[in-house]
C-alpha cells in the first residue's frame, strides 16, 4: 500500500512539474513581448485578439498633455493630493478613431498581469478615466526601473486609488 502511494504521489508531483515547465515556455515569448512594449513605452488597443491601434508619447503629446489632481491612497499612507500629466483615455479612444460605443468594457492589463475593468460609461466621461505620464513633475518611470509607469490609468473619481492600475501596456475592448 505504501508503495502504491508514493508511485501515484510521484506522479502527480511529475505531472504538476511538467505543466509548471511548459506553462514557463509559453509565457516566456509572451513576456518579452510585454517588456518590448514597456521599453518602447507602446500601449496597445486590442480587441477580440485584434490591433486597433497603439498609444504612444508622440501621440499623447500630440493631443496635448493636461496636468491634473488625483489622490493617491495607499495600504501604508494617508491620501495625499498629486498633480499628474497625461491625457483622458477617451481623447486617445477619439484620435485613433475608435467607436467606444461598439463596446461595453474596456480592460487596462499592465505589465505584471494585473487588470482594471471599466464600464464603457466609465471611459466617456470627459474628466473620470485618465493615462497618466507624470507624477508631481517627473515621469513614472517604468516598472524595470522603479517607476509606475511608463503609463498608469487613473481614475481621478477613486478616492481610495484601489481601481488605478501601473504598468498599462495594453486596453482591451470587448
Amino acid at each position: 500500500m505504501k508503495k502504491r502511494n508514493i508511485i501515484i504521489i510521484s506522479s502527480i508531483v511529475a505531472v504538476l512539474i511538467i505543466v509548471v515547465v511548459v506553462t514557463a515556455f509559453l509565457n516566456a515569448g509572451n513576456m518579452q513581448e510585454k517588456k518590448d512594449l514597456e521599453e518602447k513605452a507602446i500601449m496597445q488597443v486590442m480587441s477580440g485578439g485584434g490591433l486597433l491601434g497603439k498609444i504612444d508619447m508622440d501621440l499623447i503629446r500630440e493631443i496635448g498633455i493636461k496636468n491634473f489632481y488625483a489622490n493617491l491612497d495607499t495600504s501604508d499612507s494617508d491620501p495625499e493630493e498629486h498633480q499628474y500629466s497625461g491625457i483622458p483615455v477617451n481623447d486617445a479612444l477619439k484620435v485613433l478613431e475608435i467607436n467606444i460605443d461598439d463596446y461595453s468594457t474596456v480592460t487596462a492589463k499592465a505589465i505584471d498581469g494585473y487588470n482594471v475593468v471599466f464600464d464603457v460609461s466609465e471611459i466617456m466621461d470627459e474628466d473620470s478615466i485618465w493615462i497618466a505620464i507624470e507624477k508631481d513633475g517627473k515621469p513614472l518611470g517604468s516598472k524595470s526601473s522603479g517607476g509606475s509607469g511608463p503609463y498608469q490609468i487613473i481614475i481621478k473619481k477613486d478616492a481610495f486609488s484601489q481601481r488605478w492600475c501601473k504598468f498599462v501596456i495594453e486596453l482591451e475592448l470587448k
